[in-house]
C-alpha cells in the first residue's frame, strides 16, 4: 500500500457549530466574531458561505462586515462550545485505523494513512466526522503535507480533491505564488520583485537566487513550496507551547499612561495564570501595542531571570511601552510570556 496525506478541514466550522444550535439560521448570512455586536471593535472569526458571497472574510472588522452585508446575523464567539466540538472531531480522526493525526488547529488536521484507495479513505473520514458531530468537512488528498493542504481548497465545501506530483503543475503552475500555503502578500511582493510571479516561476527558480533574497533556510523552503515538496509524513508528537499571550482590543481608547499600565497589569496576571499551568516560568516578555487609528508595534525584552511574578512581567511590558515614546491613544494591548524550554528541549 502507498502512503497518503489527507488534510481534513471543517467547513465554516464556528458557523456550522452555531447552526446546530440555531437551525433557523441555516441559509442565512451568519458572522461569528467578538461579542456579536458589529458596532464594537472586533473582527470576524468565521463567516458563513452566504456572508462570504458579500466579501465578508475572517479577520475583517465587524463594522466593515456589517457594511458589506447589512442583513447578516452576528453571533458572539463561544470558545467552550467550539473546543468541545473540535475535540470530538479529532477523536474521530484518531479512531481511523492506522491513522497518524497531526492537529493544526480547532478545525483542521493532517491524517497520514497507508492505503491503495485514498479517495475511499477520504469519503470514509468525511462520513465518520459527519456521523460523530453532525458537521461537514472537506478533505484534500496529497503525497506531501503541502499538496494535501492546498488540495482542500479545491474540494470545498463538503468535497475532496487530489493533488500530487503528477498534477501539481497542471493545477498550480499558473497561479500566483500567494496561492501557496504560507506565502502571503508581503512575501509574494518580494518574490515578484525578483521576477517570480507564478508557482511555476518559483518551482523553476534557482535556489541560489532565492537564498540570496530570503536567506538559506527561507530561500530553500520557498523553492520546495513552489514544487509542492517537503514533508510527506504527519507528526503526531504532542505540541508543546513556547509561550502564552493575552491581548485585548479596547472599546474606548486608552488615553493615558496610567490606563495603559493598569491594562498591562490585568493582561500580565492572565498570562501568569496560563504559564503556571505549564509550570514553566517566563523568560522573555513580548509587548504588542496598537495605537489609534491602526499603527501596530511589537517589542520584546529578556528578563534577568525567569519568573512567575505578574508584577515583574507587567512592569517589563510597561517599560517597553514607555520606550516607544508614543503619546497616541492605545486601542489594543497584548502581553506574551515566552517560557523556559521544557526539560529535554522542544
Amino acid at each position: 500500500m502507498n502512503h497518503w496525506v489527507l488534510h481534513v478541514d471543517m467547513d465554516q466550522f464556528l458557523v456550522a457549530v452555531e447552526l446546530l444550535r440555531r437551525p433557523e439560521l441555516v441559509g442565512l448570512p451568519v458572522v461569528v466574531g467578538g461579542r456579536g455586536d458589529p458596532t464594537e471593535r472586533a473582527v470576524v472569526s468565521t463567516a458563513s458561505y452566504e456572508a462570504r458571497a458579500h466579501g465578508v472574510r475572517s479577520g475583517l472588522a465587524l463594522r466593515l462586515a456589517k457594511r458589506r452585508c447589512p442583513d447578516a446575523v452576528f453571533l458572539p464567539v463561544d470558545f467552550p462550545v467550539y473546543e468541545a466540538a473540535s475535540a470530538r472531531v479529532m477523536e474521530t480522526l484518531r479512531a481511523t485505523p492506522g491513522a497518524v493525526v497531526e492537529v493544526l488547529g480547532w478545525d483542521e488536521a493532517f491524517v497520514g494513512l497507508e492505503t491503495d484507495d485514498p479517495l475511499a479513505a477520504a469519503h470514509s473520514i468525511r462520513a465518520a466526522v459527519r456521523e460523530a458531530t453532525d458537521l461537514h468537512c472537506s478533505v484534500g488528498i496529497g503525497d506531501t503535507l503541502v499538496r494535501a493542504k492546498i488540495a482542500t481548497d479545491f474540494g470545498k465545501p463538503q468535497g475532496t480533491f487530489r493533488l500530487t506530483r503528477d498534477n501539481w503543475m497542471d493545477v498550480m503552475g499558473e497561479r500566483p505564488t500567494t496561492a501557496l500555503w504560507g506565502i502571503g502578500a508581503k512575501i509574494g511582493a518580494r518574490l515578484e520583485a525578483i521576477g517570480i510571479r507564478t508557482v511555476a516561476d518559483l518551482a523553476a527558480a534557482e535556489e541560489q537566487a532565492l537564498v540570496a533574497a530570503f536567506g538559506p533556510a527561507s530561500g530553500a523552503h520557498l523553492g520546495r513550496l513552489g514544487r509542492g515538496g517537503g514533508c510527506d509524513r504527519p507528526d503526531d508528537t504532542p505540541w508543546v507551547a513556547r509561550a502564552h499571550g493575552r491581548e485585548t482590543t479596547y472599546q474606548s481608547d486608552l488615553a493615558t499612561p496610567d490606563e495603559v499600565r493598569d491594562a498591562l497589569a490585568q493582561l500580565a496576571a492572565r498570562v501568569v495564570d496560563d504559564v503556571r499551568k505549564e509550570d514553566r516560568a517566563v523568560q522573555r516578555v513580548h509587548l504588542k501595542v496598537r495605537f489609534a487609528p491602526f499603527f501596530t508595534f511589537t517589542k520584546v525584552r529578556k528578563l534577568p531571570e525567569p519568573t512567575f511574578d505578574a508584577d515583574v512581567i507587567a512592569a517589563t511590558a510597561y517599560a517597553l511601552y514607555l520606550a516607544l515614546d508614543d503619546q497616541r491613544p492605545v486601542r489594543l494591548l497584548g502581553v506574551r510570556g515566552e517560557m523556559v524550554a521544557p526539560e529535554g528541549g522542544y
